[in-house]
C-alpha cells in the first residue's frame, strides 16, 4: 500500500490522483534494509540524507511496526529528535529491526 507524499492518506494501487487532496501520485519503489539494534539509528539518519525518501518504517523480526517517520521530517532537523529519540528506545528493546524506506522516482 503507497501513501499520499501530500496528505500521508491511503492510496489505492490503481490510483492515479490522491482521494484525499487531489493531488497526483507519484511512482513509489520500496526497499527494505535488515539491520541490528546497534546500527539502527546511524541508518536512520543516513537514508533521511539521501532525500529522494517519502516514508521510513521501522518494523520488528516478526514485521510488527515499531515506527513510522514521514518523509517531511527529514526536512526539519528539530523535528527530528523526538523520532530519534523513539528509535534509540525502539534499538533498547529489539535486537534484530527491518527498515523499509519508500522512495519517489
Amino acid at each position: 500500500m503507497s501513501y499520499c507524499v501530500k496528505c500521508s492518506a491511503k492510496l489505492s494501487e490503481e490510483a492515479k490522483f490522491c482521494s484525499s487532496c487531489g493531488a497526483s501520485v507519484e511512482k513509489v519503489t520500496t526497499e527494505e534494509y535488515s539491520v541490528s539494534s546497534d546500527n539502527l539509528i546511524e541508518r536512520v539518519k543516513e537514508l533521511l540524507h539521501e532525500g529522494n525518501i517519502t516514508r521510513i518504517i521501522v518494523k520488528n523480526e516478526k514485521g510488527d511496526v515499531l515506527l513510522e517517520i514521514p518523509a517531511t521530517v527529514g526536512v526539519i532537523g528539530v523535528v527530528l529528535v523526538p523520532w530519534l529519540a523513539a528509535l534509540g528506545a525502539i534499538a533498547a528493546l529489539a535486537t534484530n529491526c527491518r527498515i523499509v524506506v519508500e522512495k519517489r522516482e
